[in-house]
């Protein structure tokens, strides 16, 4: 490739700087060029700027319009807010896009292929909170309001319906709970039916509707019904990690942040400070990530291409990490896949 990528990279904390060396190693072997403009944020953040979203990360990303970010550490409770939630707000990256595939086969649950398209401001998450002091209490009574809007919930549905025709997915099924909540999700549901009559998507793919709780027992009990699922904030941040775990864990779970102005792709598991700076964490969840930002480049035939040397590396020639039943370390691992994608 001739002219590099302009892109923005954010190592992030705990193991982040670990498995972001590994991914670009691998990046670099598939022959990519990209120009890469490093920013901190999360506890980094804070330690480089005294804000865990600094400016200059902001700015960078505006410029770029594409990132690939590591874990970002969020204070339990209290502290500062997160920044993940505040990158989606920013730059109104209204598509949360998460895969889950099966990459081990053999166990418990077998041939996953499911994608959770989950809408990524609205909803719960908007932040709208606040305490009511009482009898000297200050923290006596939590309020939340979550907001959905119309405009919203038909950004994100029509979002999933345009990603199961390109892709060649049979189904997707609106996950809702607008038995109870009529308003804040009824709008979702209400909206998916009026979007699926119109002529752009009825005929051509097939929509489902389930409750979430119901969703979720029949997730456990039978995942193979399910094809692509598009929901809620709330809702698709709980399933969309309960998916994860169909596959092995939030260490084989990419996720991918997508608005109209930039798209962000990231591991989503934590930042894992028990074992940073030990060398044995698994890199890939960012791996894949850093494969869905190939497809959104456009560069299909390299994304199949690091898929693949996953699969073999794992499978085939059996190096895995320890989280995956191998004695790997994170270099170890990384050799072995690199090796896989320079000589097929």
């Amino acid at each position: 490739m001739s002219t590099p990528i302009p892109a923005t990279l954010i190592p992030g904390d705990g193991i982040g700087p670990e498995i972001m060396d590994a991914t670009l190693a691998v990046l670099d072997a598939l022959g990519l060029s990209f120009d890469w403009d490093v920013q901190q944020a999360g506890a980094a953040g804070v330690k480089a700027a005294g804000d865990p979203l600094p400016q200059a990360a902001l700015d960078s990303i505006r410029r770029t319009r594409l990132a690939l970010k590591g874990p970002l550490e969020t204070p339990s409770g209290g502290g500062y807010r997160s920044s993940n939630v505040r990158l989606r707000e920013e730059f109104k990256l209204y598509a949360n896009l998460r895969p889950a595939r099966t990459i081990i086969p053999g166990k418990r649950y077998d041939n996953i292929d499911l994608v959770v398209v989950r809408e990524n401001v609205e909803g719960l998450y908007m932040g709208y909170e606040h305490f009511i002091p009482i009898d000297g209490d200050p923290h006596a009574v939590g309020m939340s309001t979550g907001i959905n809007t119309r405009q919203g919930c038909r950004r994100i549905l029509e979002y999933a319906f345009d990603y199961a025709i390109a892709t060649g997915r049979k189904k997707v099924t609106v996950v809702h709970k607008a038995n109870i909540m009529k308003a804040l999700t009824g709008i979702f549901l209400e909206t998916a039916r009026d979007l699926y009559l119109e002529k752009r998507y009825h005929g051509r793919v097939q929509m489902g509707e389930i409750i979430v709780d119901a969703c979720a027992m029949k997730l456990v009990q039978d995942p193979w019904q399910f094809d692509v699922l598009v929901t809620t904030n709330l809702f698709g941040d709980i399933l969309s990690d309960l998916v994860a775990g169909l596959v092995g864990g939030l260490g084989m779970a990419p996720g991918a942040n997508i608005g109209a102005d930039a798209a962000i792709f990231e591991a989503v598991h934590g930042s894992a400070p028990d074992i940073a700076g030990k060398g044995i964490a698994n890199p890939i969840a960012l791996l894949l990530a850093a494969a869905m930002m190939l497809d959104h480049l456009k560069l299909s035939e390299q994304a199949t291409r690091l898929r693949k040397a996953i699969d073999d590396t794992l499978n085939v020639d059996q190096v895995r990490t320890g989280d995956l039943g191998g004695s790997a370390n994170t270099k170890g691992f990384t050799q072995a896949l690199v090796s896989r994608i320079r000589n097929g």
